[in-house]
């Protein structure tokens, strides 16, 4: 990925998908070793994205002040959207939360989630 000259700014959802992804590979590699990763490799993500990311001013968290208004987008985004296109529900809380905070692009490397953001009318950049 392209280094951004300005800081990303995510909500707090994102950063816990990330982290309980993380976490959830360490799991998976201590049921078996053909999956996920040690133990001791996702405690250095988790470090490295405290660290070099959130602490150096590359990741920017944007506080949501109103988690029932960003549920309603949610809401509306699924009735609208997820039965023509089999939305997930984290990422229509995604577009929702972005939505709500007024957000001028949305990054996703997920085509689905691409495809929900630019229905919802969000600028997309991969």
């Amino acid at each position: 990925m392209q280094r951004e000259s300005a800081p990303v700014h995510v909500s707090s959802l994102v950063l816990f998908e990330f982290r309980q992804s993380v976490r959830l590979q360490a799991f998976r590699f201590s049921r078996g070793r053909t999956q996920g990763y040690s133990k001791t490799e996702a405690h250095r993500m988790l470090e490295t994205l405290q660290a070099n990311i959130i602490a150096a001013g590359r990741l920017v968290i944007s506080p949501v002040d109103d988690w029932a208004r960003v549920y309603s987008i949610a809401e509306e985004l699924s009735a609208q959207f997820t039965m023509q296109a089999g939305h997930r529900s984290f990422d229509v809380l995604h577009v929702a939360t972005a939505l709500h905070l007024g957000a001028g692009h949305f990054l996703t490397f997920d085509v689905r989630q691409a495809t929900l953001a630019k229905a919802a009318g969000l600028r997309v950049k991969p």
